[in-house]
C-alpha cells in the first residue's frame, strides 16, 4: 500500500482513531540518514495491505512537537513510532529504522 503524508494534528487523530496498529515515520527531507530510513520504510510500506503513514519534520513541526509531548516520546529524526490503540508501542531512530526491525513489530 502507498504511503500517507499526514500534516495536522486533526489528520493524525483521524489516522489513529481509524486504525488499530498504526506505522508513522518523522521524516527530515534535508538529512542523509532520514533518506536511508524513508527508502527502508517505503520498502516497508510497498508489502503492507494496510496504511503506512509519514511526516515530514519541516512542513508538520507542530504536530511532529504535538506527538512527542503527547505521547511522551523524545522527538528524534527519523524516527519511526508504532501505535497501538492510540498508546506508542515501539519507537526507533535512525539507523535502527530498517525493514527488518518495521517488519518484526507486525509479529508482535
Amino acid at each position: 500500500m502507498s504511503l500517507i503524508k499526514l500534516s495536522t494534528s486533526e489528520e493524525f487523530k483521524q489516522a489513529v482513531s481509524e486504525n488499530e496498529k498504526l506505522f508513522l515515520l518523522k521524516n527530515s527531507t534535508t538529512c542523509p540518514i532520514s533518506h536511508a530510513a524513508f527508502q527502508e520504510y517505503q520498502n516497508f510500506a510497498a508489502e503492507q495491505d494496510k496504511p503506512i503513514f509519514y511526516l515530514n519534520v519541516q512542513e508538520a513541526r507542530p504536530l511532529s512537537n504535538e506527538i512527542a509531548e503527547n505521547f511522551g516520546v523524545k522527538h528524534e529524526s527519523p524516527q519511526a513510532l508504532l501505535f497501538e490503540k492510540g498508546e506508542v508501542k515501539w519507537d526507533a531512530s535512525h539507523y535502527s529504522i530498517t525493514y527488518s526491525s518495521l517488519s518484526e513489530q507486525l509479529g508482535k
